[in-house]
């Protein structure tokens, strides 16, 4: 059986996650109780690594932190990529930081 799991506004839901939500059934209910803007956050969260290692690492812990009550994940910025709202003053500073 194929399960649907529901992605985000702007970005697609990526195989390595879907994998690990298709895989933990807890999981999998308590993404699909997100909301898709929450839902949005953990996938940018998730792709936003460029090493494979600390992916794979982020990938896991979608999974336990669903589990532990967490709808968003923590410290992040937000997702930078939509584009029906502008960014945040603070997180173009951020970005700026990061740039240099």
């Amino acid at each position: 059986m194929v399960r649907q799991i529901s992605g985000g506004v702007v970005h697609e839901l990526p195989d390595d996650l879907r994998v690990a939500l298709a895989a933990d059934p807890a999981s999998h209910a308590l993404w699909e109780s997100l909301t898709p803007l929450a839902r949005n956050e953990w996938i940018c969260w998730t792709m936003f690594p460029k090493r494979e290692a600390t992916r794979s690492q982020h990938v896991a812990r979608v999974v336990s932190e669903l589990k532990e009550g967490m709808r968003r994940p923590c410290c992040w910025i937000g997702c930078i990529h939509r584009k029906d709202k502008e960014i945040s003053p603070s997180v173009k500073g951020i970005l700026a930081r990061r740039a240099k």
